[in-house]
Order: structure tokens, then sequence, then C-alpha cells
């Protein structure tokens, strides 16, 4: 991972510390504001009402509106609910956007030409990605393990290590959305350190490794040219998650942000390394390398019920608050990274920080660790070990049950507004009006009515 990520040796990267229209009065609940834009501009939804409109009120309220040049995405009047004045009082959803200088103001204006203006100020929404080129903004690093600044980097005395480095992370950051995955040309010494790597780990994974990641693997052998002697390409890999579940590698310079590690999750993107870890130490690493990505994580990226419990940590990741962050961070050090489950009467281990370390996936599965049931509400906020092997494990009794009870749990999470992944266009929708929860609705009773047609074809 990006965030709470592993090495291959067990020792840790630290954690980074970093509607079918339904009435007014649930709009006046839903009021909120984002005025975390980048652009210095905020999005405010609010309602008002206005009294005896076939005089003056509706053109002053239009006045407000245009003298602090407000961009309007929806406007929605109906008679009002509780008539004060006369039968021409309305009652008005606004949806709008607005500098964020100007959003005190234009509330204390629309309050002289208007009743009940509401608006309710949540707390601060952290800006979070809306669409898949989004992630072009979501790269910040967290810089303990570059070679450069860290005196215990295996390569911080090796001048062309760190040249070669430079030279991948260039590559990542000039990288955008829809641009070809770089093809790495990679060298003789890099090759021999995956070479040791994949040789010992794929001696264990037998033993060791899930149902799920065996299948996998085996697929990348075939189609991927997973072999000793040979690094896999990014776009080869891919392309092959793309056709299984939807998921895409993006280049990363190193290890990101907890926030935005996880927040590119959420449109089923894995940001991977390309660089192998200094050749001196080629069962170590104390960052995430490409190791670390393709054995490690690569293989259960491609099972469909994995994909969609590592997009659904990503979804609840957005908008959501540092304290929650920390909270998703952990579970996902315990699942995606250290994670272990039932299988045929044994336990088996899919947490990619087992899978690319040889020495704690022998030691996760031995009779020395305390073993747990995966609860995400103790899970979240469970210590965790980044400098050793874990003392305590999470076993889940299989994938689904994982991925319901994480489900559950990002349900609890408190936002100020509900989220929506659009497939179809990977994008975000922010569910904060009756008519987006009812576009949702219709396109999911299509998808449904197709589904019970193919059911009764079959039968």
């Amino acid at each position: 991972m990006k965030t709470n990520l592993v090495g291959d040796s067990g020792q840790k990267e630290e954690a980074s510390k970093e509607k079918e229209t339904c009435g007014m009065e649930s709009l006046n609940r839903q009021g909120n504001m984002d005025s975390n834009r980048e652009d210095g501009r905020a999005s405010l939804i609010l309602t008002l009402t206005l009294s005896n409109v076939r005089k003056t009120e509706l053109s002053k309220a239009a006045k407000v509106f245009e003298m602090f040049e407000t961009q309007i995405h929806h406007f929605e009047t109906r008679r009002a609910k509780k008539t004060k004045n006369s039968a021409d009082d309305l009652d008005i959803f606004v949806e709008c956007e607005v500098r964020s200088a100007d959003v005190a103001v234009i509330i204390t204006s629309l309050r002289r030409v208007a009743e009940d203006v509401k608006t309710i100020r949540e707390e601060e929404v952290p800006w979070f990605p809306r669409k898949i080129q989004d992630l072009d903004k979501c790269h910040h690093l967290i810089t303990k393990y570059e070679p450069s600044l860290d005196h215990g980097h295996p390569g911080y005395a090796d001048l062309q290590y760190k040249k070669r480095r430079a030279f991948f992370a260039d590559l990542a950051f000039n990288y955008r959305a829809g641009d070809p995955l770089p093809h790495i040309e990679y060298t003789a010494q890099e090759t021999a350190t995956w070479r040791e790597v994949y040789r010992k780990l794929s001696s264990l994974y037998p033993t060791h490794a899930c149902i799920q990641y065996l299948d996998a693997f085996r697929q990348l052998e075939k189609y991927c040219g997973y072999q000793e002697d040979h690094i896999p390409q990014l776009q080869d890999v891919s392309r092959f998650l793309k056709e299984r579940t939807g998921f895409q590698l993006r280049p990363a310079a190193g290890l990101l942000s907890a926030r935005d590690f996880l927040a590119s999750l959420a449109f089923r993107v894995f940001q991977s390394t390309q660089y192998i870890r200094h050749f001196s130490s080629p069962m170590h690493s104390p960052e995430p390398d490409c190791c670390h990505e393709l054995l490690g994580h690569v293989p259960m990226l491609a099972d469909k019920e994995f994909a969609q419990f590592s997009q659904d940590i990503g979804l609840a990741s957005l908008g959501s608050s540092e304290a929650e962050i920390e909270k998703l961070a952990t579970l996902y050090w315990f699942t995606v990274e250290f994670g272990l489950c039932k299988q045929n009467g044994s336990i088996k281990a899919y947490g990619a920080g087992l899978l690319s370390s040889y020495g704690e996936l022998m030691y996760a599965l031995s009779n020395k660790p305390e073993y747990k049931p995966f609860d995400p509400e103790v899970t979240a906020v469970h210590p965790y070990q980044d400098q050793d092997f874990q003392p305590v494990y999470f076993i889940a009794e299989n994938l689904e049950d994982a991925k319901a009870k994480l489900q559950n749990y990002a349900m609890k999470i408190k936002k100020p507004f509900s989220l929506h992944y659009n497939p179809f266009t990977s994008s975000i929708e922010v569910m904060n009006t009756p008519q987006k929860v009812k576009r949702a609705l219709h396109q999911m009773k299509e998808e449904l009515k197709n589904l019970c047609l193919a059911l009764e074809n079959l039968s």
C-alpha cells in the first residue's frame, strides 16, 4: 500500500498520521456547504421561503444571486408548505456555486429578502477527487523513505541508485490520467534482485497463500510474464486487471499519503511503484517497491470480491475527517496488507505485506502471533507494529464476509453528503439533491430489470 505500507522484511512503513422529491423539510436537513474548493469557490446548498412572489420578492432574490455572480446548478420551487402571507408563498431549493469569500454575505443578503433561509455549515470537508482525472492531484508523498533523506535507507550512499530512483520519480510525477503507462528497461542488477525475491516467495505460496491468490498468480505467470528472470511491465499487468475486475495501475513516485492512496482506490486505481529495492537488501525494503506491488497486491486485485473490498475502503475515505482516514488506513493495514482468512479448515494469507515478505509470511502462519476475528470496529483502532512483525493478526471468515462487515462500518462514517460511484464515467457523484438520487435509482432499476429478465430466461 502507499499508506501504512510495508516492505518485504517485516519492517513496515510508518502509517501516515496523516430523491424522488422528498419534501422541503428533508432538503433543509441536507443543506451543506463545501468551502474547501481549490479554485476559491464554494458549493452551497440552501433553502428559503419567498412571500407573495407576484410582487417583487422573486426578482429581489434573483438580484442577490446575480450580484454575487452565482453559478446556479439547480433551482427548484414549490408552493410553500406553511403559508404565512398568501397562497403565492414559495419554498425554494438552490444548489449553486459562489466565491468562498462571499458565502456569509450572500446568506445575509438573502435573509433581507426572504424568510427561513437555511444552510447547515458542516465541518469543513477535505477536498477529494470527483473524477478519475483528478487523481493527477493525488501524489503527496511521505518522504521519510527517500534514499536521499533517510540515512538508514539501503541506497542512501549509492549515487547510482539515487539517480535511478529520481528517474522513476520523474516518470510518476509527469504521468497524467490517460497516458500510456511507462515501459521500463530494467537493468541486469534489478532483475537479479527480483529473481531472488520471486524464487524465495513463490516457494511458500502453495502452502501459505489463499486460493484466490494462487488462482490469480497462475494466470499472471501465463499472461503477464511473471517469472524469475522477467520483471512484469505495468501496462501488461494493468490490462490484465482491467479485464478481470476493472482495476488499473498508475505509476507512483513512492510512499503516498493515506488520503491520496485511499482516494485512488475509490476509482479502482492502484498506485504502483516501478522501482526495485536496493540490491544489497533483496529480502528487505523500508518502503513499497514493485516486488511488493506485483507480488503482494496485484494477484489479489484480480479477485472480484477483494477488488470490491478495496474500492469500498477508497469510497469510504472520500471527504472523511483526518480521524476517520487514520481508522480506514489502520483497517487497510490489518486487511489488505496483513489480512488472514479461513479456508478449508486452515488459515491462509491474503494481505500483500505478508505475501511479499518471506519472513513475516512464515511467522504469521506459525504458532507465535495472536489471532483475533476480523471486526472493523475493533480493528480500526487497534495499535499496529510498523518496525517488526505484527503481534496480532485479524482473521476473516472469508473475503465476502470481510467485505460485508466493511460496508456496514463505512455506512456509519458521518459525512454531510452521500456519494455514488458511476462506473460508466469513472466519476463520483455527490448525492445532495433529490434529482441525483432519482437518477441513480432509475439506473439501478434498469439494471435490476435486465438481471430479472436474464434469470427468467434461464428458468
